[in-house]
């Protein structure tokens, strides 16, 4: 009886609390991962994932077949919009550059991981103007990150940003997980005035 997600979708739209849950939990870890890759000034990651998580449930309860897209590309779609609205308009109060949505990190695409994304949401992002200063403010960000943080913090930062969990960083690295726990500790109260 295993459903596809288009039809769990649907089913959701119905009012069926089970094959919402089944999706909810199923977009847990790709909430997750496009989480990562944004950074937001006076919150945290968690912050950051419940927004994904009401994209996803905008997906649910507006997903139509007849859009010609695939259930998951329709709600990657969603889950990036939510999360990139939360951190523009985050960016309109006093730490405007560096709560902006570019990523810190250079995301990658995996094919079996995402499809194609055709579907373009209406959107009031920033100008290309605004874009840029945003992402020269970004570089100085990465800039005092850089100077702020060993160079093996800042490897341990650049991956666990790509997504890696601590088994992956720690063969990575050459190094303990316990290692890694502590140097993400360290990193946390190192980069902790940039939350001021």
């Amino acid at each position: 009886m295993c459903k596809t997600d288009e039809e769990l979708a649907l089913k959701a739209q119905t009012g069926n609390e089970e094959a919402l849950d089944e999706l909810m939990k199923k977009y847990k870890a790709l909430i997750n991962k496009i989480s990562r890759y944004y950074f937001l000034v006076g919150g945290d990651v968690e912050d950051i994932i419940q927004e994904g998580m009401i994209g996803l449930y905008k997906a649910i309860t507006h997903f139509s077949p007849q859009k010609q897209a695939s259930f998951k590309t329709f709600a990657s779609t969603c889950i990036r919009h939510q999360i990139q609205s939360a951190v523009k308009i985050a960016s309109n109060e006093k730490n405007k550059v560096l709560s902006s949505a570019l990523s810190i990190v250079e995301q990658t695409h995996d094919d079996e991981d995402e499809e194609e994304n055709d579907i373009i949401l209406p959107s009031d992002l920033p100008s290309p103007d605004v874009m840029i200063l945003e992402r020269e403010g970004m570089e100085e960000l990465k800039k005092t990150i850089v100077n702020a943080l060993s160079p093996f913090e800042y490897k341990i930062l650049t991956l666990y940003l790509k997504g890696y969990n601590y088994s992956e960083i720690s063969k990575i690295a050459g190094v303990s997980k316990k290692s890694i726990d502590n140097g993400l500790t360290r990193i946390k109260n190192k980069l902790s005035f940039l939350k001021k």
